[in-house]
């Protein structure tokens, strides 16, 4: 015969649950400590950082006398960095954001493909939207050169 009661002998002895709670006072304690190693913690490293950060400044070559404008600590630049670079670094000089700078080529080729401007304003040659050129083709049509061309040279009969 089939019982659904469960088997005396998997019973859980306290009744399914934990019968102690943990202490507070354990936990106040644990959260002290933490609180008296982090600061620790900070200190020592703030102490090791300053020593390192000494002992890097002393061990530095000296810098080239060519160099102008030098930074006595070129880890933290300016907050306009791309002046400081033009300023201090020759010619070519490496891309510093070049999504923005490839952003900034694109809209400049846009802007020309888009806009009226004088080409040479003393020869009066004009640049114009493609849109409108292409306007302008449909209504005109292409340009076609005259079909003059220098008269054939007439061929000799001879008579045999």
């Amino acid at each position: 015969m089939m019982t659904h009661q469960p088997h005396p002998g998997k019973q859980p002895a306290h009744g399914g649950y934990e019968r102690r709670d943990i202490s507070s006072a354990g936990v106040l304690y644990f959260l002290a400590f933490l609180a008296v190693l982090g600061v620790l913690t900070y200190f020592l490293v703030n102490g090791l950082n300053s020593y390192l950060t000494k002992k890097n400044a002393a061990e530095q070559t000296a810098t080239s006398p060519l160099a102008t404008n030098v930074p006595t600590d070129t880890r933290h630049l300016s907050t306009d960095y791309r002046d400081y670079l033009k300023q201090n670094f020759p010619a070519p000089q490496l891309e510093i954001d070049e999504r923005t700078q490839l952003d900034q080529i694109r809209m400049h080729e846009s802007d020309i493909l888009s806009t009226y401007d004088y080409i040479d304003q003393n020869a009066g040659t004009v640049r114009i939207p493609i849109e409108r050129a292409m306007e302008l083709i449909v209504q005109r049509g292409l340009p076609v050169r005259s079909q003059e061309s220098p008269a054939a040279p007439q061929k000799k009969e001879t008579k045999q």
